[in-house]
């Protein structure tokens, strides 16, 4: 029987940001989906199920504690890791109070963040 692959979609405006994401994914064994932005995210095709959510918060249009609210709102329960460049304390507290499995300041390692979806996914 085959094994499925579990899906993580990458959230980022940095298109170099998100393919590097992407390779790291597919090459850990994960499928993944990557997205410009919240906005590309919520407009998806929702045919394709969701495992775990690498989410930039500096997005441009809507932030990405602002995609996890709504999410939220709306019952959807991913689990999310935060990325970001910004280095302020009350930006990840205010992710953790919205909910996240990890936060990481970029520049982190491939292991790190595949450690991270692990750990979200339960594997």
């Amino acid at each position: 029987m085959e094994k499925l692959r579990r899906t993580v979609a990458v959230v980022d405006d940095d298109p170099s940001l998100r393919r590097s994401l992407g390779r790291l994914l597919n090459a850990y064994g994960f499928q993944a989906e990557e997205y410009t932005s919240a906005e590309a995210f919520l407009a998806r095709d929702r045919k394709t199920a969701i495992d775990c959510l690498v989410l930039d918060i500096d997005l441009g249009g809507m932030s990405g504690i602002d995609l996890q609210r709504r999410l939220k709102g709306e019952g959807t329960i991913l689990p999310v890791i935060f990325i970001t460049a910004l280095e302020a304390a009350s930006v990840k507290a205010e992710a953790e109070k919205v909910g996240c499995v990890a936060y990481l300041q970029k520049q982190f390692s491939g292991t790190v963040l595949i450690a991270a979806i692990n750990k979200a996914l339960g594997l």
